[in-house]
């Protein structure tokens, strides 16, 4: 059973609740996770990183569980989430680190590494991939390819209804994202009018997926249940500021040793297919790896190929670069 602490960090403005594992002298590990999920999501790596003698640390992310979730839409910009992090970091006196995410928690990864080339020693991104500061905000990209189709991500655009959805039984719409089967489409794009709601079209499966067993379902749901999924879809909400905040990052390159995990079922793998493609050029030094009969949810589907990746990839390139 994983063992950890929490603590409650009054950072950026915020409070940050990080759940943390492992020896206590261990080299740090942040664990970053994404939409819809919770720190618990890391549980297995938690584990076997602790396991190896790591330190690591678990965020419920800004918007999440027991962390502080601002109403406004500004307070979830990019480099605002990254400083969540970084002044977390410095609480601790983390001076050299490994940073891992999935989905949203990988997006805040890569931006890290571009942030804190000298702290982020290494840096693993899970399903979602890096190709660099787009030359216009990717939002403009996405309304113009999907003015009359439906994009999830474009649904999420004006504050409500989406809140309202998926608030409405968060169990039912807990249960049907993991599943991610609609009866048509895969889950994210779909020939549906773009006005559509998103869970419309797929099936209540009414029990969770085998990969999260009825505890670990609980502490999905509780995660929801008192901030509902207002902060966590302001994430989304700020491609615009997210690409003029980001200015200077444009052109730069994420120089540290690089490890990209992706399900070769995950959608986001064709929604990102030219991204993936590309992004050898903009983390030169990347390893890449497709987990078969796999969707999005890696590290909680397929822990048993994820983490001996994850484990070699830190004993190879960051165990031996602190002293």
């Amino acid at each position: 059973m994983l063992q950890t602490e929490q603590r409650i960090l009054d950072v950026n403005d915020i409070q940050l609740s990080i759940h943390i594992a492992g020896p206590k002298q261990g080299q740090p590990v942040w664990l970053l996770h994404g939409f819809p999920e919770c720190w618990y999501s890391w549980r297995h790596q938690m584990q076997a990183l602790a396991d190896a003698g790591y330190r690591v640390f678990a965020p419920e992310m800004r918007g999440y569980g027991r962390s502080s979730a601002p109403a406004a839409i500004e307070a979830y910009d990019i480099i605002t989430l990254c400083g969540d992090i970084q002044a977390a970091m410095d609480e601790f006196g983390h001076t050299q680190v490994a940073m891992v995410g999935h989905d949203w928690g990988a997006n805040l990864t890569w931006y890290l590494a571009l942030l804190e080339p000298e702290r982020v020693k290494v840096v693993c991104g899970m399903s979602v991939p890096f190709g660099g500061r787009p030359k216009r905000p990717a939002i403009d990209m996405m309304r113009e390819r999907f003015k009359d189709r439906f994009l999830y991500i474009l649904y999420f655009q004006t504050p409500g209804p989406a809140e309202a959805e998926l608030e409405a039984d968060i169990p039912r719409t807990l249960r049907i994202l993991m599943h991610g089967r609609p009866i048509a489409g895969n889950g994210l794009i779909s020939d549906k009018p773009a006005n559509s709601r998103w869970l419309d079209d797929y099936i209540d499966p009414e029990v969770p997926p085998a990969w999260c067993p009825p505890e670990a379902f609980d502490v999905y749901v509780e995660t929801y249940i008192d901030n509902g999924f207002h902060g966590p879809l302001n994430w989304y909400r700020n491609y615009e500021r997210n690409w003029e905040r980001t200015a200077d990052l444009a052109g730069k390159q994420i120089l540290q040793p690089a490890l990209f995990v992706i399900g070769d079922r995950d959608p986001v793998a064709k929604l990102e297919s030219y991204t993936i493609e590309r992004m050898p050029t903009v983390v030169p030094k990347v390893e890449q790896h497709v987990i078969e009969r796999c969707g999005h949810w890696v590290q909680s589907q397929k822990p048993e190929e994820v983490n001996p990746l994850l484990l070699d990839f830190l004993e190879r390139h960051y165990r031996l670069e602190l002293p």
